[in-house]
């Protein structure tokens, strides 16, 4: 007899309902589960075999088989346990058959018929919620994540048992609400206050405009100079992020299974840190089992790429497409998926290989030539691509040991937040989020320069060969200065300031 219910499974980030159809014909008993499963799937059959014997039910007779639909895309992991389980007990009519099919059942069963958590749960509601459907059956442990979804019914088990019972009509919905409206940790408690880093007045203020503009950051000076304790605050001073953000964060990383425990949605903006050793998968996203990335778990935050040159190329190179884009895809023989990728890159090197190129204090020992192949390393598509290129000197001893406060990263981000109400004014109605997501055709919209800052940006252009991309950047950094300025033009200092941040430029010329 054939028995029907309903999972849930993820593509990408998005979450679709999986139709799970259970039948039995007469031969040797067996279990057979077709639908492009894969192999944790294909183990599925003695998971829940055990499952429903030690919760105490029987298990259907004769040749079982389980087909999961649509066909034709590829299943992964235990989520369709428990969906399998029940559709396995509706055969002999251990269950109503009719009132499982209003449910979709997510989550991964134990051979003592317990019921473990499983990741994507946020995705997999919203996918089912988008269906049509309005109840929800989910692990007891995932319940606060799968809570932020509003409109449906979630009935949160610990057992097969009592998935039977909510089916029957015996269960017990969950009353609690958690809402999206929910990131108030402070950033600069989970990052650091820009008031710990002494000096830097030149860092400071272009991590103030990448903050304000969206851009894209390299920091370039010697070791010790304070480069990573300046990009680990960028976060301190972005904008807090909105419910949708937040949720959308939240998506990702439940994806990856990466959310904490503890927690039902992301806090604080992310800030991904990966080491030079990375492979090009990691970084991306992708793999056997299709996994975001680090641009991916960095979406909505920010990735720091600390010694760049020191990245494979062919990893480094293929983030191109998503510094343009905002998204990321990804082809395989599995299928292809395409992940978020809206982030800030900020990265920093050393301006030579062994570091102390015009410092003081120490003496390089590298030529023209090593510098050259140094900084080679970097494409020109890829430094085109970085808003602001800013040379970072070392802090005197002075400065360091001075008892003076310096700004905190509130103050600094009550600017960045008026530039952005600025920003977020100008592009009403459109769907540029900041400066930065400007497109080239809105360029002379958004991005007009008077006579005196056009006369600049040609002179500067004609001695130092920007390309069309790097003369696009600089007017919209001009434009966020500007707009740091409360002016709704672009003055000839703007555009003075935005040139200022092509230093690796002119480094790469001086050797």
């Amino acid at each position: 007899m054939l028995c029907l219910a309903y999972s849930a499974a993820m593509l990408g980030i998005d979450g679709y309902v999986v139709r799970v159809e259970a039948d039995s014909s007469p031969g040797s008993p067996g279990c057979t589960i077709i639908g492009l499963p894969d192999r944790a799937l294909n183990e599925a059959r003695e998971r829940v075999r055990s499952a429903i014997f030690n919760s105490g039910f029987p298990y259907p007779a004769g040749r079982l088989l389980v087909n999961l639909s649509p066909a034709d895309m590829r299943k992964e992991g235990p989520a369709f346990d428990l969906a399998i389980a029940l559709a396995l007990l509706g055969i002999d009519e251990t269950i109503d058959r009719l009132a499982l099919q209003e449910f979709v059942a997510l989550g991964e069963l134990a051979l003592d018929g317990t019921l473990q958590s499983i990741t994507g749960i946020l995705p997999m509601v919203l996918g089912a919620r988008s269906a049509g459907f309005a109840k929800i059956i989910v692990p007891q442990k995932n319940i606060r994540e799968a809570a932020l979804v509003d409109g449906i019914e979630l009935y949160p088990v610990s057992s097969l048992q009592m998935a039977v019972a909510v089916v029957q009509g015996n269960g017990a919905k969950w009353r609690e609400r958690t809402t999206v409206s929910a990131p108030q940790e402070s950033d600069a408690a989970v990052h650091g206050d820009l008031c710990d880093v002494r000096g830097q007045a030149a860092g400071k203020r272009a991590l103030e405009i990448a903050a304000a503009g969206g851009h894209n950051l390299l920091l370039v000076g010697p070791p010790g100079c304070g480069k990573t304790m300046l990009a680990r605050r960028l976060p301190s001073i972005l904008p807090p992020m909105t419910s949708d953000e937040a949720l959308e964060v939240t998506k990702i990383y439940s994806v990856a299974g990466l959310l904490p425990s503890e927690s039902s949605i992301a806090r604080s903006r992310p800030f991904r840190f990966p080491h030079h050793t990375i492979s090009q998968t990691a970084l991306v996203g992708g793999g056997a089992l299709a996994k975001p990335g680090e641009i991916s778990l960095a979406h909505h935050g920010v990735l720091f790429l600390d010694e760049l040159p020191e990245f494979s190329r062919s990893a480094v190179e293929v983030m191109r497409q998503p510094l343009e884009e905002g998204t990321v895809t990804i082809s395989r023989a599995a299928g292809t998926h395409t992940y978020p990728a809206r982030f800030q890159l900020v990265a920093s090197m050393n301006p030579c290989p062994c570091g102390y190129r015009g410092t003081r204090t120490s003496d390089c020992r590298c030529d023209d030539a090593a510098v050259s192949r140094y900084v080679g390393k970097l494409s020109g598509p890829l430094l085109d691509r970085i808003d602001l290129q800013i040379e970072v000197a070392r802090v005197a001893f002075g400065e360091m040991a001075s008892a003076e406060s310096a700004e905190r990263s509130a103050a600094i981000r009550s600017r960045v937040l008026a530039a952005r109400q600025r920003q977020a004014r100008r592009f009403t109605g459109t769907s540029i989020a900041c400066n930065a997501g400007i497109p080239a055709n809105a360029m002379r919209t958004y991005c007009r320069l008077d006579e005196p800052a056009m006369h600049l940006l040609a002179r500067a252009s004609a001695r130092r060969q920007f390309s069309a991309r790097a003369l696009d950047r600089i007017a919209r950094v001009a434009r966020t200065i500007a707009d740091l300025h409360a002016s709704d033009d672009i003055h000839s200092e703007h555009v003075a300031e935005a040139i200022g941040y092509r230093s690796l430029e002119r480094l790469a010329g001086a050797a």
